[in-house]
């Protein structure tokens, strides 16, 4: 539940922020603000920009979609690659007619993107990514590590298998590494000095007893309904298949699965996204307000 008194002393002037772990309560703390302030809230989320999959990334539901506009939530086919670059360039245009904008999310990328500037990286040709999915289903994500630049590898979070494909696939398109791009890196599109940035913290007993009940919600929500009408189409190399849950929801359906090992996959999942995060903000984002 959200703090009132530190939503009075919340700016009305100036953008809002707001990131934190996966069931931390940060779309709940967004629409809090929004309605008090009259405010668009942005979306900052890599998964929830696509159509087919609301209930399964927690994307804000139809009735609150309607209490204040929402911009970039369910926008992006299935099938179409999105990257920070398209979500940047589409913030861009928001924020020149919106004056007191939410952007709230759990992608880090989007908001050092978004507060420290984007290297201007060409498009990686769609041959190098099937290449990089192709070595990825065979090999693992870890055989390309050995392929990208050292200064790369020595700065991206080598557990992450999205972080390592995207530094592979550049290097593999421009031979040159991802850091070195990034150190060419044009002003920023928001000061964080001029924004209010809030980091929502949770400890993780809180956020793992979160993620398990809000699984059983989805389940009540219709998300078995929601992946059969996913069923027909389903194409793992999705950009939007790697929303966590996507595949095991595919498994489940094929009865490959039951409903209990559904439901522990996708939980266990999630909290080592959470942990994944909770590593970044507490790196990348000490200068943000905490609210625990």
């Amino acid at each position: 539940m959200a703090n009132h008194n530190f939503i009075d002393h919340i700016s009305s002037e100036k953008p809002i922020l707001i990131t934190g772990q996966t069931a931390s309560g940060k779309s709940k703390l967004a629409l809090q603000i929004a309605e008090k302030r009259d405010s668009v809230i942005i979306n900052a989320d890599a998964i929830q920009v696509f159509e087919n999959w609301r209930i399964l990334t927690a994307r804000p539901s139809p009735a609150e979609e309607s209490k204040v506009k929402h911009e970039l939530y369910g926008h992006i086919p299935a099938e179409v690659e999105y990257s920070v670059g398209h979500w940047l360039g589409e913030v861009k245009k928001i924020l020149s007619s919106c004056s007191r904008p939410i952007i709230v999310g759990g992608t880090g990328l989007y908001f050092s993107a978004l507060t420290k500037g984007l290297a201007d990286i060409p498009d990686i040709p769609t041959e190098i990514k099937v290449e990089a999915n192709k070595r990825i289903q065979s090999e693992g994500f870890e055989s390309l590590i050995e392929e990208i630049d050292t200064e790369t590898i020595e700065k991206i979070d080598k557990n992450n298998p999205m972080r390592v494909q995207r530094a592979w696939e550049v290097m593999k398109a421009t031979g040159r590494g991802l850091v070195s791009w990034q150190n060419q890196t044009p002003k920023p599109t928001l000061s964080l000095k001029n924004c209010e940035a809030i980091l929502v913290d949770c400890d993780a007993l809180t956020i793992n007893k979160r993620i398990n009940s809000r699984f059983d919600q989805m389940l009540d929500n219709g998300l078995i309904d929601e992946a059969l009408k996913n069923f027909s189409t389903w194409n793992e190399n999705n950009p939007s298949s790697k929303a966590i849950g996507a595949k095991e929801l595919m498994a489940f359906l094929k009865d490959e699965i039951s409903i209990e090992q559904l439901k522990e996959e996708v939980v266990v999942a999630t909290r080592q996204y959470a942990k994944r995060q909770r590593t970044w903000f507490r790196s990348k984002m000490k200068s943000w307000k905490q609210l625990n």
